[in-house]
């Protein structure tokens, strides 16, 4: 453990006490809004956010999206997820340069969130324009303090605004014509006679918008830069592409999307000897935590063989990341379809790759490739 002056935050390395931490929301808590900046706008996306809550409510909401959101209907996705994959790879079939994110790690996953909530095709730009906003990080430095914070949930506010209207309209229409589609399977959910309130449903939507678009957009784009930098990797996962899920997951480990996660001490504790009292913000550091070496034989070694490979960049414990099937799910499917429509793809010049703000996530946003096909 470290106590960060700069930010005045305790970080938690080490995978044991990381697991230890992430495992105990009783004592570390996942509602960080005694401590963050509000903004009304953003209070309406908190009620089904079930990321920052903890039990008893994070039990009840999720078991309700659980009901919705099943592990069938995640793997009954995969032929669309091929034929997205596909559509998106043809609109650059006659050219040898393109950018890889704006071309397929950017749309894949927005495509299919939107048609998995059955909003019409027509409408899928406005999702990536939401996205775009929300997630680009461009009012903020790589460590932003409160002010940084404020100014950057100001800036934005309208997009959520804008987000949160439509949301509630396609929620509101489709109680009234259900279709089979999540929004209409999220309405019919009941837990001990519960359902989810509207607002509940946009607050989960827009999670899933994060962790079904941006973290996937970040795994791709990472895996092609991994593998770029590995060529013996990349000639070996061509020649044997059973070995893609196990690559991922070792992308994961290596650059996680959200290399932290923030909790709050609820009562005063000794962690890794150091006393820290109640209120204190903690920061579980997910990627420090993937490079244990008492954890991970050679952690600085990229091994897309690797067995087991117990990262945490899903997190652990009841917070464990509810899209994680969907991104493994599309980030196999995609990079099987790369090296199925490319005889090489390689990354001509690093000087041109344009990185995210790393205090927002870890990923590229521009990845300008050049392939080569059979």
């Amino acid at each position: 453990m470290r106590y960060d002056e700069t930010q005045r935050v305790w970080q938690v390395l080490d995978h044991e006490t990381v697991s230890t931490v992430l495992a105990d929301p009783a004592t570390y808590s996942s509602d960080l809004s005694a401590l963050a900046p509000t903004q009304p706008d953003f209070e309406t996306f908190t009620r089904g956010n079930f990321v920052g809550m903890d039990p008893p409510e994070h039990r009840k909401l999720r078991t309700l999206v659980s009901q919705a959101f099943t592990p069938r209907v995640v793997q009954g996705l995969g032929p669309r997820i091929e034929a997205v994959c596909d559509r998106l790879l043809d609109a650059v079939a006659d050219r040898d340069r393109f950018d890889l994110v704006d071309a397929l790690a950017y749309p894949l996953p927005i495509i299919v969130i939107a048609e998995l909530l059955g909003i019409p095709a027509e409408e899928h730009r406005l999702f990536q324009e939401w996205a775009s906003v929300l997630f680009g990080g461009d009012q903020l430095g790589e460590a932003p303090d409160m002010a940084d914070l404020e100014r950057a949930l100001e800036a934005i506010a309208p997009t959520v605004r804008e987000m949160n209207g439509y949301m509630l309209e396609h929620i509101r229409a489709r109680r009234a014509d259900p279709g089979d589609d999540l929004t209409s399977r999220l309405i019919a959910a009941e837990v001990d006679g519960v359902r989810l309130a509207d607002q509940e449903m946009v607050g989960f939507v827009a999670l899933l918008l994060v962790a079904g678009h941006i973290t996937t957009t970040a795994l791709l784009g990472n895996a092609v830069v991994m593998f770029d930098r590995h060529p013996a990797t990349d000639a070996a996962l061509r020649a044997d592409p059973a070995g893609i899920p196990a690559a991922v997951e070792e992308v994961l480990r290596w650059l996680p999307p959200f290399p932290e996660l923030g909790r709050r001490v609820t009562r005063p504790v000794v962690l890794g000897g150091n006393e820290i009292p109640a209120d204190t913000m903690l920061m579980a550091h997910l990627g420090a935590a993937n490079r244990d070496p008492s954890r991970f034989a050679a952690p600085d070694v990229f091994d897309v063989t690797r067995s087991p490979n117990p990262h945490l960049t899903f997190g652990h414990g009841i917070h464990f990341c509810f899209g994680a099937p969907l991104a493994r799910l599309e980030a196999r499917i995609a990079l099987h379809k790369l090296h199925e429509r490319f005889r090489a793809l390689v990354i001509p010049s690093y000087e041109d790759v344009v990185h995210q703000n790393p205090a927002v996530i870890v990923g590229v946003r521009q990845l300008p490739v050049e392939v080569g096909r059979p």
